[in-house]
């Protein structure tokens, strides 16, 4: 069984620590600097500097199509023996988005509508970053289904912030009933 986590940035250390992660992808604007947890190993850690937007604006960086490919590649390299964490600034739009995407990289076969639903299910605040959401459906050949999926589950919730949650990477995989104990690398 493996699933994503995703949260907030200040929600990284402890959600890395309860959940066994090793690996993690954090979705910040260019040069935004925080501590990463120590259980993550440093070249298991993508890091995407984009700011949270939908459309080209000044000063900031909208999600490309290089960042997408990014992220493609190190999903696919997710060797999912422990969750993959994956945050942005407040868990509500990036790291969602990302994780849809991270889901199709490593389950192709699976549906969009009921990915979209499990994302919505995991969370009622979600709300996909629609750019990140555009880009990765061409570039993972979904021929517009993801997108019309994530428009069909509407806006989250309003939310100053996101929650932690888990979403399922593929449509057979079971959530366990609480987070697995804590797992240690090394000696």
């Amino acid at each position: 069984m493996s699933y994503i986590v995703v949260c907030r940035l200040n929600q990284i250390a402890e959600t890395a620590v309860t959940h066994g992660v090793q690996e993690m992808v954090s979705l910040l604007a260019e040069n935004q600097e925080f501590h990463r947890p120590g259980v993550i190993d440093p070249a298991r850690h993508l890091k995407l500097g984009l700011n949270d937007i939908a459309e080209l604006r000044p000063g900031l960086t909208a999600p490309g199509e290089i960042h997408v490919e990014r992220l493609i590649g190190f999903a696919r390299s997710w060797d999912r023996r422990a969750p993959l964490l994956v945050h942005c600034w407040l868990g509500i739009s990036r790291s969602p988005a990302a994780a849809a995407l991270v889901a199709l990289a490593v389950e192709p076969d699976q549906d969009e509508m009921a990915l979209a639903e499990r994302l919505r299910q995991a969370s009622p605040f979600v709300t996909p970053n629609q750019r990140l959401i555009d880009i990765g459906d061409a570039m993972l050949g979904r021929g517009g289904r993801l997108v019309r999926a994530v428009k069909a589950i509407g806006r989250g919730a309003d939310a100053f912030e996101g929650g932690c949650f888990r979403l399922t990477v593929g449509p057979g995989d079971d959530l366990p009933a609480s987070p697995p104990p804590s797992r240690r690398r090394g000696g």
